[in-house]
């Protein structure tokens, strides 16, 4: 159905229809009055033209050609109001191609990143080293989890849908590999479906040990003597963190876990300890260190006693503050575990006269902190030492019936009720300690 026609555009079209049909049949279609137009301000006449000679009068014009011109003049009316409406169309056909551009557009980049996640042509092998363990019986779904939280891989579905895209799903081996941060896809994808290497020795240093622990600990198959090899190396000095009087690396062995090649000399694994120090390190923020006054190795030192001191992760950081305290009212800080450090007794309990060793690392009698680490603290205590938490304790004893937990004070007396209830509950133990782990 066409659409609804003004008054104007309905009279046209009935002149048309007049004018045809007088034409055809030879007589002159009748006029329609003309209205009067509207009166407009009336300008100064313009000067009166020249006379020209007068044209000879002439027949009346033929009715059917003034048909004839009030059928084009009304055709030309149609034709502008078409023109007009075919202008006003355009603009919002306009619009409708470029919103369909957009989304096109849209949809293009959104399919070359997927694809460019997917198949990672522009990413290497990764850097550094990261020691992954796949346990036996895993999907490829629960390995691509335990790649992305190691960091192998930036993320565990695109690794996923890489392994099955591939077919390599089911291929990838169990056991204990050396990978690499931020690998391809496909790379950690070659070394998973090789299996982890036979010939390599797997080393778990745990944090808090001391070189001569962690030499007795080491597994078979290096060469070398772990201690010797610990005292120095070109690869870091001690004097750079501040540490002016320190003869050998205590502190900088970063605790992880490794793997070197078997028969390679021990060194190898004191590099790779290096290097992980250097870079977990540099993460963390000294600045509330310094204002201060504590140096790197200070705060390497106060790291060492908590690595010790702390059982459950969230009283790092209150150990911490009790050290601080101590330190600033200038009292001996009690630490047995630095006594331990002085005689190499880990396991066995305390004798009186080691209590009384005279030593620098002797926290009972000497005031300040001893002269350097005692272990190689984890990154978690290297934070709280650096970030301890705001407390007036200045006291802290194993709380019975607990595993590792412990009680703490703010006064002598307070102190010497949770020894009390320690010690009674120790001796209703036969003497064992009264934890419960």
């Amino acid at each position: 159905m066409s659409p609804e026609r003004t008054p104007e555009e309905r009279e046209a079209a009935r002149l048309e229809r007049e004018a045809k049909r007088a034409t055809r049949q030879g007589r002159a279609a009748p006029e329609r009055p003309k209205k009067p137009a509207p009166k407009r301000p009336q300008k100064p006449p313009p000067p009166p033209p020249a006379p020209t000679p007068a044209k000879p009068a002439g027949p009346s014009e033929p009715r059917a050609d003034a048909a004839a011109r009030r059928a084009a003049k009304a055709r030309e009316i149609l034709h502008r109001r078409r023109t007009a409406k075919e202008g006003e169309e355009k603009p919002s056909r306009s619009r409708g191609r470029m919103v369909a551009l957009t989304v096109l557009g849209l949809l293009v980049a959104a399919a070359g990143w997927f694809l460019l996640s997917l198949f990672q042509p522009l990413k290497g092998d990764g850097e550094g080293s990261v020691r992954v363990t796949i346990p036996r019986g895993s999907s490829v779904h629960d390995i691509a989890r335990v790649l992305e939280d190691r960091g192998v891989v930036g993320s565990a579905f695109f690794f996923e849908a890489r392994a099955r895209i591939a077919g390599r799903g089911g291929d990838l081996k169990a056991g204990d590999f050396v990978l690499r941060r931020d690998m391809s896809n496909i790379a950690a994808l070659d070394l998973l479906e090789k299996g982890a290497p036979d010939d390599l020795v797997r080393v778990t240093v745990p944090e808090g040990r001391s070189r001569r622990e962690v030499k007795r600990a080491l597994p078979g198959g290096l060469k070398g003597d772990y201690v010797a090899a610990t005292r120095r190396s070109s690869l870091l000095n001690p004097r750079a963190y501040g540490a002016k009087r320190a003869s050998d690396l205590e502190g900088f062995l970063f605790p992880a876990g490794y793997e070197v090649k078997r028969g390679t000399p021990v060194t190898e694994l004191v590099e790779q300890q290096l290097r992980a120090f250097r870079r977990e390190f540099a993460k963390v923020d000294l600045r509330a260190a310094k204002r201060r006054n504590l140096t790197a190795y200070d705060v390497l030192t106060i790291a060492s006693m908590v690595e010790r001191e702390a059982q459950i992760p969230r009283e790092r950081r209150v150990i911490a503050s009790v050290i601080y305290n101590r330190l600033r009212e200038g009292i001996p800080l009690g630490i047995d575990a630095t006594v331990r450090f002085a005689t190499n007794n880990w396991t066995r309990p305390l004798t009186q006269s080691q209590l009384s060793i005279d030593s620098p690392y002797n926290t009972r009698s000497r005031r300040g902190l001893p002269p350097g680490p005692i272990g190689s603290p984890g990154l978690a205590a290297i934070r709280a030492a650096t970030n301890p938490r705001r407390t007036r304790f200045l006291y802290y004893v194993v709380k019975p019936g607990t595993c590792g937990e412990h009680d703490f004070s703010r006064t002598d007396a307070e102190f010497q009720r949770d020894v009390e209830r320690y010690n009674r509950e120790r001796a209703r133990r036969g003497g064992k300690s009264p934890t419960n782990c």
